[in-house]
């Protein structure tokens, strides 16, 4: 390929701003019925439907599109169980003091701890790997440039994936996540980012009444 080869830029559909403003609000009102669920149940997800979700996280732009992703899809319930007992171990040391006062009291009004019964009963896993070596192609092993901010436009892009195929969705990031290398076969080279754990909740399922107090616009946006 040339270094610099283009190809034409395929124009969107006119719109008129009506359109374009009914067209965003129809996203919002869809994404903002996203909530995090605790309580997930064993039932199956069909492979397709997550494998279509990954596609949609993969177009996520990167750092000179080195695309420094992978995404480990965990089903087997020996490999869930192994992340649910080092998740848990992190988990206890966070929330006897290793997280401080002000940090465990922020988290009080979700009523978070360190059971996290989900990893077991959940039917997938996905673990997100931010790879620091890498490249476009195969069997590259050159620098990869904005990995994390890469990587956290891409697990955006597949939480609302997932949101629009209606599954059940919760990310955790136990800290440290090393673990997950070992228990997902990936190399030294890549970094745990974060689980994303998929389902159907449970009937019953609740959610915090805390979590759904969302900051409105003039509080994270500004006009300059």
């Amino acid at each position: 390929m040339k270094a610099h080869e283009t190809i034409p830029w395929i124009p969107y559909p006119e719109m008129t701003d009506a359109e374009r403003i009914a067209a965003a609000k129809d996203y919002y009102d869809a994404i903002r019925t996203r909530r995090t669920c605790r309580y997930i149940g064993p039932g199956p997800v069909p492979r397709e439907a997550i494998e279509v979700a990954i596609m949609a996280a993969g177009t996520a732009p990167s750092g000179a599109n080195h695309q420094p992703w992978h995404f480990a899809l965990v089903t087997s319930p020996e490999a869930k169980h192994r992340i649910r007992v080092a998740a848990e171990e992190e988990e206890r040391v966070f929330y006897s003091g290793k997280a401080g006062r002000e940090w465990l009291e922020a988290l009080a009004p979700l009523g978070t701890d360190e059971d996290k019964a989900f990893l077991d009963s959940a039917p997938l896993i996905i673990a997100i790997f931010g790879q620091r070596k890498g490249g476009l192609y195969p069997g590259e092993m050159r620098q990869n440039y904005y990995m994390h901010e890469s990587v956290g436009i891409a697990c955006g892009f597949l939480l609302a994936a997932l949101h629009a195929a209606k599954f059940a969705t919760l990310t955790h990031t136990p800290n440290p996540m090393n673990f997950l290398n070992e228990i997902c076969g990936r190399p030294a080279n890549e970094k745990p980012v974060m689980l994303i754990v998929v389902g159907h909740a449970e009937e019953g399922a609740t959610i915090p009444v805390h979590a759904t107090i969302k900051k409105p616009l003039e509080q994270i946006a500004s006009w300059i």
